[in-house]
């Protein structure tokens, strides 16, 4: 009974990943909660996920790559990487591919994307290159780099904690390198010689698509004393209700309303700062509430006093996420006002209060600098206007490098454990005021914390209930008259095509207990399987919801859904055949 009460919560769990009706996270928690109220997991069993290696693991890495990052290090390269990008084409694509995959072997992938994407945009926007041929290239290189390395991503942490809970040896640092490494050969060759050719070449003009979409007017309106507007609500206002416009700011008498709210009120004499569209301003004119000041248009890409445009991303992990702009009080908490939201080919410039948004979407804000880098600081979002370098603090940035570096050759040498280094090199970082505790806390990116715990469960189930032997009997008397290889082949491709519509944490996570026991009904070694699942959780192409660095590229891309499908499933069939015979010449069975 146990064994079908757990299948019914993992289709459940499935049907929720695919559908998209809450964010992952919270999904993971849910099937959590779901095995422990079924009784199919005790309370313990089903909370173990929070203080599992892998997810402490993974929260010390998050602090010791946010120690390097905070330094300004890396963004003391971008000089030199924008420079070289600016060459030409090729020699971009070279260069920004070649970064990411480097750093993406020791630092949290998705926010070497996010340093690297407003570089990117820079350089396109300065060269002509659309931001198209080049966004999808960093992501895939990215992907390529956290597979060479133990620590390179979260799905390498969890399927090496995860074996060493049914007593095999964990994974070193660079145990699977080398293969990880050819594999990233093949994949940089392919996005080398077919980037020209198989990826969109959209016009300069479609990345400001966001932008075009969004070119209202801002206008300033006086409101007269004989106006059906007076002493009016916001969100009663005729400017509200008839002319939909968006107020960012009342002048009145000697005092400025930045906190325009739907139950702020209107008076006669204010002068109100709204954003609307083309037509509905010649029926504005026309009103005789209202007097429009200087009566001529002006565009929104001018300033409104010390305030901006500027155009910005919503990254992986962001607290904004899955948020509505009414909910989070935005622009009384943040002084900034949205003026549009894009997610993926769609804009959305009406309602925005009530839209939820996702991670991986471009916003236009109007507000000032300073409250734009506030929000930046926070990592709520990713700024893509303009991009400005850190400037290098030394005195931070040697020793978290050596920190960092320390961390890694101590796990690499098998001094110490990948948990006990991390660990170690995360609370130096505090001690040393290279991060402070608050930033400590702000670095981990408790999305995948939860989500992690949370998918640590279905795989606790399936072997708690005996599903994994089941599903692993199944395979071995199917698949045991074949030769291993083809064995190994199947995992790595089922596994990838289930990354690519449920996330990479959960695939691993019932792939994992499967091919253990799949490997020991066959009386094989784990390794070569173990490693199939890792590469193939990793190296995902063909949609941009694979991978979070995939769905942080979309919309600053300007891509299309097909497009990750046009040029990533090649990828990936190749990834697949190539990794079949490679994996084991280095892991034999």
């Amino acid at each position: 009974m146990d064994l079908l009460i757990t299948v019914a919560i993992i289709a459940i769990g499935i049907f929720l990943f695919v559908k998209d009706f809450f964010s992952i996270d919270t999904t993971s928690i849910l099937i959590m909660a779901l095995f422990i109220i079924a009784g199919v997991l005790s309370p313990a069993e089903g909370f173990s996920g929070f203080n599992h290696p892998a997810t402490i693991t993974l929260g010390c890495m998050f602090v010791v790559s946010a120690g390097v990052f905070k330094s300004g290090l890396l963004d003391g390269l971008s000089g030199k990487i924008i420079k070289l990008a600016k060459v030409n084409y090729l020699l971009a694509l070279l260069v920004f591919c070649l970064i990411a995959a480097i750093f993406s072997a020791f630092i949290n992938d998705t926010a070497v994307v996010a340093l690297l994407l407003p570089i990117a945009l820079s350089v396109c926007r300065d060269t002509g290159i659309s931001p198209s041929r080049l966004l999808i290239p960093i992501s895939f290189s990215a992907l390529f780099g956290g597979a060479c390395t133990l620590i390179g991503t979260s799905t390498n942490i969890l399927v090496s904690s995860y074996a060493s809970e049914y007593d095999l040896e964990p994974f070193g640092m660079f145990e699977f390198s080398l293969p990880a490494m050819i594999l990233a050969g093949v994949g940089l060759t392919y996005i080398m010689l077919t980037s020209s050719w198989l990826l969109p070449k959209r016009k300069s003009g479609d990345h400001g698509k966001l932008e075009k979409g969004s070119e209202r007017y801002l206008v300033e309106v006086t409101l007269l004393e004989e106006g059906e507007d007076r002493d009016k609500i916001v969100k009663d206002s005729s400017l509200k209700t008839i002319y939909a416009g968006d107020i960012l700011m009342i002048i009145r008498g000697e005092s400025r309303i930045y906190q325009v709210m739907d139950d702020t009120i209107l008076m006669s004499g204010d002068h109100v700062k709204l954003s609307v569209s083309a037509d509905v301003l010649t029926q504005l004119r026309k009103d005789k509430g209202y007097q429009i000041k200087g009566d001529q248009d002006l565009s929104l890409r001018q300033e409104a006093d010390d305030r901006h445009i500027f155009e910005v991303m919503i990254p992986y992990g962001s607290v904004i996420a899955n948020r509505t702009l009414r909910s989070l009080n935005f622009r009384r908490n943040y002084q900034v006002s949205v003026l549009a939201i894009r997610h993926r080919e769609t804009v959305q410039l009406k309602s925005l209060e009530e839209v939820k948004m996702k991670e991986g979407d471009m916003l236009l804000l109007l507000g000032t600098k300073s409250a734009i880098d506030e929000l930046n600081q926070h990592k709520w979002i990713i700024p893509l206007t303009s991009y400005e370098a850190q400037k290098v603090n030394y005195k931070k940035a040697i020793p978290a490098v050596l920190i960092a570096l320390g961390v890694i050759l101590a796990a690499a040498l098998d001094f110490a454990p990948i948990l006990m280094s991390g660990m170690v090199g995360a609370l130096l970082l505090v001690l040393t005021g290279i991060l402070k505790p608050q930033e400590a806390y702000e670095a981990i990116e408790w999305k995948v914390i939860f989500m992690v715990a949370g998918v640590l469960s279905m795989g606790t189930a399936l072997e708690k209930t005996g599903g994994a032997a089941l599903i692993a009997q199944f395979l071995k008397d199917s698949l045991e008259s074949y030769d291993p290889r083809w064995t190994l082949s199947l995992v790595f491709f089922v596994t990838f095509l289930s990354t690519n519509v449920l996330s990479s944490k959960a695939a691993a996570a019932l792939m994992t207990p499967i091919v253990i026991s799949l490997s020991r009904a066959l009386e094989i070694s784990e390794k070569p399987l173990l490693i199939a699942v890792m590469f193939a959780c990793s190296l995902t192409f063909m949609t941009p919801v694979s991978y979070p660095t995939n769905t942080m590229v979309y919309a600053p891309g300007n891509y299309k859904f097909m497009d990750y499908v046009k040029f990533g499933t090649p990828l990936n069939l190749i990834i697949w055949v190539i990794a079949s015979l490679i994996i084991p010449l280095f892991f034999p069975f």
